[in-house]
C-alpha cells in the first residue's frame, strides 16, 4: 500500500507515562500519526494499549507527556475545548458500544443532536444518518434494536456513528475482536473503502496480525509500556528479534 506523508502529523504522543499504583503501564509511549495514514499498534493483553487510546480521547489522565491532536496538546485543554475537538475524531469503541435502547438512527442521531448547534449542521438528522449507513452498508436496519443486529452488523453501525460527523481522524480499538474470520475480513475491508473514501488519518488497536497485515501503513509494537519497535509489516515480519517475532508466528 503506497502512501505519501506529510511533514507535520495531525495527531503526535510524546513520552507518554501512565500508572496504576505501582505498575507502569506506559513507560515513556510515543507515537505520530500522519495524514491519510493507517497506524495500527498492536501489543499484548494488559501492555497499555486500550489506556493510550483512553488518553487520546481524554477519558483518562496520564501522568506525564503530551498528546497533540491537529496542533492542540489536549492535555493542556479545557473539558469544554476538549469536547469540541472530539468532534473531529471518530472513535469506533471495542465491542461497539451502541444503546441498547435506542434504534440504530436514534444511535446515529445521538452525536448529531449533542452537537447540531455547535457545528451548524444545516443538513437533516435523517439524511446524514443514511448516509452514514449507506456508507457500511446497512441501510434497511435503519429501525431495527440492537439486539436485532448480528455482531458484525452492530460494529458496522459503531462504525456509522464513528463517521457521521465525518471526522478526518478515526480511532479504532480492536475493531475485529468477537467476530468470525468472514465477518472480520468484511470490516477490514470497509476501513479501507472509508479511508479511501474521505481520507482519514486511522489508529487502529488490534491484536489481529491478518487485519494488522492489510490495514497498515505502519505498526508500532508497545512493549513493556513503550514503542518498542516501528515498521511496515514487511519489515516486521522479518524482524529476528525474539519479541518482535513472538507476534508473528
Amino acid at each position: 500500500m503506497k502512501h505519501e506523508i506529510n511533514t507535520d502529523p495531525v495527531l503526535q504522543i510524546d513520552s507518554l507515562v501512565k500508572s496504576f499504583g505501582n505498575n507502569r503501564v506506559l513507560n515513556g509511549f510515543n507515537l505520530k500519526l500522519y495524514e491519510g495514514e493507517n497506524l495500527v499498534v498492536m501489543g499484548k493483553s494488559g501492555s497499555g494499549k486500550s489506556v493510550m487510546i483512553k488518553c487520546l480521547v481524554g477519558l483518562m489522565h496520564a501522568d506525564s507527556g503530551t498528546i497533540t491532536i491537529r496542533g492542540k496538546d489536549i492535555t493542556m485543554m479545557r473539558p469544554q475545548e476538549l469536547d469540541i475537538l472530539r468532534t473531529e475524531i471518530g472513535f469506533l469503541f471495542q465491542g461497539s458500544a451502541l444503546y441498547d435502547s435506542m434504534t440504530v438512527r436514534e444511535n446515529l442521531e445521538f452525536p448529531l443532536r449533542r452537537h447540531k448547534e455547535r457545528l451548524r449542521i444545516r443538513e437533516s438528522n435523517i439524511n446524514l444518518v443514511k448516509e452514514a449507513l449507506e456508507n457500511v452498508g446497512l441501510s434497511e436496519a435503519i429501525d431495527l434494536m440492537p439486539a436485532e443486529l448480528s455482531g458484525g452488523m452492530k460494529r458496522r453501525v459503531a462504525l456509522a456513528r464513528a463517521l457521521i460527523l465525518k471526522p478526518k481522524i478515526i480511532l479504532y480499538d480492536e475493531p475485529t475482536t468477537g467476530l468470525d474470520p468472514i465477518t472480520a475480513k468484511e470490516i477490514i475491508e470497509l476501513m479501507r473503502t472509508i479511508q479511501k473514501k474521505y481520507s482519514t488519518s486511522s489508529l487502529i488497536i488490534t491484536h489481529d496480525v491478518d487485519c494488522a497485515r492489510v490495514i497498515s501503513n505502519k505498526i508500532i509494537l508497545l512493549i513493556n509500556g513503550v514503542n518498542y519497535i516501528e515498521g511496515t509489516y514487511k519489515q516486521l515480519v522479518q524482524s529476528t528479534d525474539p519479541l518482535v517475532k513472538a507476534f508473528f508466528k
